[in-house]
């Protein structure tokens, strides 16, 4: 009986539910394998991808940035080894403890660490940059998965802010941001190299699957700054802008010989060890910024009356009563001198007699003696926003603009500009091209005037030093000095400022055998005590820097040391008035 029971309980599936229980299962067998098939082929670089993505990594080799440095070897920048610390948001695992420590040593919120790693669609992202190689070894120690290192550079500047407005500053990227770090980025720069790698999840590296792609170095750069000159420019030029209450200065020194620039410094300056707060400091004023040059002119146009008129240093020119009027305009003179030589226009600065000379010429001709010294056009030099300067065609001068042009007024020049124009006096007429970088030898430049205009220019400028000239303060002791001084009104929205000045000094030495030339530029030097005259504020930079650097570079004297005059009343630099 209780066989029978069990028989009665058992069910019997119909044929038709087996049939469909087979076919459902193959037909999944079947989309598995269809599935397959289009992973494996159609699908295959998206699931590659995905898969390299957890395990490969592509390491850049940072290439070294190239050195700059000075004539003499001397380093102004240098690349030092740094390291960054990034993530892999989906590859990072880290407890509540270790996100504190990690916080604690990079010195940031741990709500700023959870912004970076927020997204886990980003496989890179840097918590903390260019931190040094013992708190970058500190963080691996934590050993987070998910947490690298990446070997990087950082710029350094020995000499800070005494080149700064040369040799710039590069990002947080190493590109070059100012000066020559951007002028010649991709010489310095290079090539970064890659390696492609599998790395575990603590970071290590486990097989290389690419070969080293070797990164190519950045080529240094030499300078033909003198680190030792620049020094003692910036030293002189920061006292004076102090002393005078001046809004800025610049100053230059060139090799008279070469044209190579042996010293380019601006006040205000930087620091590009640390470039924050530094809107307004970082122009090159010695290059980017224009001026009207006042009376530094004044040799140019003797040199221009002298080679294309009847002009000798000796012939006597009227300038009584001390102005002359041109239309409804009037040029003064600071004194009157009654007639004066050629020689003595320039050491006295006459306005009245440069005019003169000036309007005795024909338009073209003082054009071209403005234009074959580079007035109006850009150097060349090779930096990053050098201006031209303003040089009027001279089909559009009027008289007046042609007499005030004879004294700097009414024409815009850097002080590069400037510099170089001086080269002519010191090379018996031929004027040098300038260089910012090294040169292997003497460039070879053009004659603008003849041999005997140049060097009886040059005696005038010796004449303005001496007593009874306009520079006395630029005296060497045991060396001959030729110059000329400089001050002219700046330029407001409504024409001159009456008390807002631009004082320079021009000058080179030794006079006998000119080896070095250097031009000194004070921006608005404070009115007071009348010491804002290029003779009282430019002139005395020249005398300090000039004088060390004649004996650092051991230049032979060409006077005896008791040479120096100074007279008990200084006659200092006319003020031009138009």
């Amino acid at each position: 009986m209780a066989y029978n029971k069990t028989q009665h309980n058992i069910v019997k599936l119909p044929a038709w539910r087996r049939r469909v229980l087979l076919i459902a299962v193959l037909l999944g067998f079947a989309g598995l394998f269809m599935r397959g098939i289009y992973l494996q082929s159609l699908h295959k670089a998206f699931l590659q991808q995905k898969g390299d993505a957890r395990y490969s990594r592509t390491l850049v080799l940072q290439a070294h940035r190239g050195k700059i440095i000075d004539r003499n070897g001397e380093l102004l920048a240098i690349s030092s080894p740094v390291e960054s610390i990034w993530a892999s948001p989906p590859d990072l695992e880290m407890t509540a403890q270790q996100k504190t420590t990690l916080a604690k040593l990079l010195v940031m919120k741990t709500a700023d660490i959870n912004k970076k790693v927020a997204n886990t669609e980003r496989e890179f992202v840097y918590l903390k940059r260019r931190i040094s190689p013992d708190l970058a070894a500190k963080v691996m120690s934590l050993e987070i998965p998910g947490i690298f290192m990446q070997r990087e550079y950082k710029r350094f500047y020995p000499a800070g802010d005494v080149t700064a407005h040369l040799v710039g500053f590069t990002g947080i990227d190493d590109n070059g941001q100012e000066g020559f770090e951007l002028a010649q980025n991709s010489l310095l720069s290079g090539k970064a190299g890659s390696r492609r790698v599998i790395q575990d999840r603590q970071g290590h590296i486990v097989e290389d699957l690419e070969a080293v792609k070797v990164p190519q170095d950045g080529h240094d750069l030499v300078l033909s700054i003198d680190r030792r000159i620049q020094y003692l420019v910036f030293r002189e030029l920061a006292k004076a802008v102090e002393l005078h209450k001046a809004k800025a200065a610049a100053a230059i020194m060139l090799d008279a010989k070469t044209g190579e620039v042996l010293a380019m410094v601006n006040i205000p300056t930087y620091n590009p060890n640390n470039p924050v707060n530094i809107v307004g400091k970082t122009r090159n004023r010695a290059i980017t910024d224009t001026f009207e040059p006042g009376s530094t002119m004044k040799p140019v146009t003797a040199s221009a009356a002298m080679q294309f008129g009847d002009y000798k240093p000796d012939t006597k020119i009227q300038t009584a009563p001390g102005y002359m009027n041109i239309g409804p305009a009037t040029i003064h003179d600071s004194h009157m001198h009654g007639i004066l030589t050629v020689a003595q226009v320039i050491q006295k600065s006459s306005n009245v007699g440069a005019a003169k000379m000036a309007l005795s010429l024909k338009k073209e001709e003082l054009w071209s003696a403005f234009n074959q010294l580079g007035f109006g056009t850009p150097t060349h030099i090779g930096f990053p926003g050098e201006a031209s300067g303003i040089l009027r065609p001279y089909k559009t001068w009027r008289p007046i603009e042609q007499a005030t042009m004879a004294f700097g007024h009414g024409i815009s020049v850097t002080l590069l500009q400037l510099a170089r124009a001086y080269t002519v006096f010191a090379n018996e007429g031929e004027m040098k091209p300038v260089s910012l970088l090294k040169l292997a030898e003497s460039p070879l430049g053009h004659q603008v005037f003849s041999v005997q205009v140049a060097n009886d220019v040059k005696d005038m400028l010796e004449l303005v030093v001496q007593p009874g000239g306009t520079a006395p303060r630029a005296q060497i002791a045991g060396y001959r000095v030729a110059g000329k001084t400089g001050t002219a009104h700046k330029i407001g929205p409504h024409g001159y400022e009456e008390d807002k000045y631009v004082a320079s000094f021009v000058g080179m030495a030794p006079a006998s055998n000119p080896r070095l030339i250097m031009a000194v530029m004070i921006d608005e030097p404070d009115i007071a005590g009348d010491q804002y005259y290029g003779g009282a504020s430019a002139a005395p930079v020249f005398s300090a820097v000039m004088a060390d650097a004649l004996r650092m570079l051991a230049v032979p004297q060409d006077s005896p040391n008791n040479n120096v005059v100074i007279p008990p009343e200084i006659t200092e630099d006319v003020k031009e008035v138009v």
